[in-house]
């Protein structure tokens, strides 16, 4: 017997399809002859076996509806309000390693030095809006600037309750971030914009409904000017002495044929400072 020849006078090297019997292992059969291309298929299908569901289990209708739940208890009633927040993924609009926390009733930071404003807050500013006598009498806000698109999802989120959504973002890493979440919902629903938000957008106006994502010493004359007679406006602003932010709500109503602004201050919040120009 030859060096090396197995008992039985077989020699090697034997031809590999015939060898073994097909085993499975994974997504190949063992002892199967795999070209170039069955190697990829392969591949393929094994990642696709193994990678993690699709949104960490967070596209579920039933996640966005037991955050709503939990926000209708702590208060927020505005039905249209409530069934917008239960229809916009929350995740899709946060980094991937935040996803996680996205249904909690938490601001997060979307980079840049800003954030995503807690959908309880997101909430109480659109009902806010709602309670508007414009809005009351059309059943939706109508026209729509917002003032800070951030990463959009607070767009989207008006995009369900609104004629059409205008939005400024002035930061333009996060107006690009913007263009990419709301992708699907661009075009006649919502437009964006990148520029000062402080200044409004004139050839737009003008608006039945104005709502900003950030904070300054009062109300600018931009933003009045552009609120349609009968729209409403809800801020965020200096609190009266300085201490902190309050929301305030500015009404443009008609007497005598004559524009007046009337004013009323709700709950502390916090949002990061209004800013002038763009970067």
């Amino acid at each position: 017997m030859s060096e090396g020849a197995p008992k039985g006078g077989k020699r090697f090297p034997l031809s590999l399809d015939k060898a073994l019997p097909a085993t499975r292992q994974g997504g190949a059969v063992r002892g199967e002859v795999l070209r170039p291309q069955r190697h990829l298929q392969l591949a393929a299908e094994d990642a696709a076996r193994q990678a993690a569901p699709s949104g960490l289990g967070l596209d579920s209708a039933g996640v966005r509806q037991r955050m709503v739940q939990r926000l209708k208890q702590e208060g927020l009633s505005d039905e249209r309000v409530l069934q917008a927040l239960a229809h916009v993924p929350r995740h899709q609009f946060v980094d991937t390693a935040l996803a996680i926390q996205a249904y909690e009733d938490t601001s997060l930071p979307i980079g840049h030095g800003q954030t995503i404003s807690k959908p309880s807050v997101v909430g109480r500013m659109l009902e806010l809006l709602f309670a508007g006598a414009g809005a009351r009498e059309r059943g939706e806000l109508g026209r729509v600037l917002e003032i800070g698109t951030g990463c959009g999802y607070q767009a989207a989120v008006l995009a369900e309750l609104s004629r059409q959504v205008v939005s400024i973002e002035r930061l333009k890493p996060l107006h690009d971030k913007a263009v990419l979440n709301l992708a699907a919902l661009r075009g006649h629903r919502i437009r964006l914009l990148y520029g000062d938000g402080k200044l409004g957008h004139a050839p737009q106006a003008p608006y039945d409904s104005i709502v900003a994502a950030a904070g300054g010493e009062d109300v600018p004359g931009a933003w009045l000017a552009q609120l349609a007679p009968g729209g409403r406006l809800v801020a965020p602003m200096a609190a009266p002495g300085g201490r902190g932010q309050v929301l305030v709500v500015v009404d443009h109503v008609l007497i005598g044929g004559h524009s007046q602004f009337l004013r009323s201050t709700q709950e502390a919040v916090q949002f990061v400072p209004l800013k002038s120009g763009v970067m």
